[in-house]
């Protein structure tokens, strides 16, 4: 059987293609902010967890050592800790030997 296509229903099939299209650039869009904010999230918990190996570590020498190493060189040599300096900025201040150094942990 034949069918005719007509003027309304070549216009209601060009109205679904655009709801559809639309549909999917708005998932994509959702997806990535969502991926975004995931990214950012994990830079966030990235630097909470390099923070507190640096203070674990300070901790560690000083048990070691009886006293708070004075720079974050001695304790990237001596005790292993490693650092990503290209992912964080870190600030390490030692005031004195015998109490605990200030550290700030930025993600780039």
């Amino acid at each position: 059987m034949y069918h005719e296509v007509t003027k309304r229903d070549k216009a209601r099939k060009r109205k679904r293609l655009m709801v559809v299209f639309l549909c999917c650039g708005l998932v994509a869009a959702a997806l990535v902010v969502v991926l975004h904010v995931v990214q950012a999230n994990a830079r966030e918990q990235g630097a909470a967890a390099l923070r507190q190996s640096i203070l674990s570590a300070a901790v560690r020498c000083c048990a070691v050592e009886g006293s708070y190493p004075l720079s974050l060189k001695k304790l990237e040599d001596d005790y292993g800790l490693r650092i990503n300096h290209n992912d964080y900025i870190i600030t390490y201040e030692a005031y004195a030997s015998n109490m605990a150094p200030s550290v700030v942990v930025i993600p780039r």
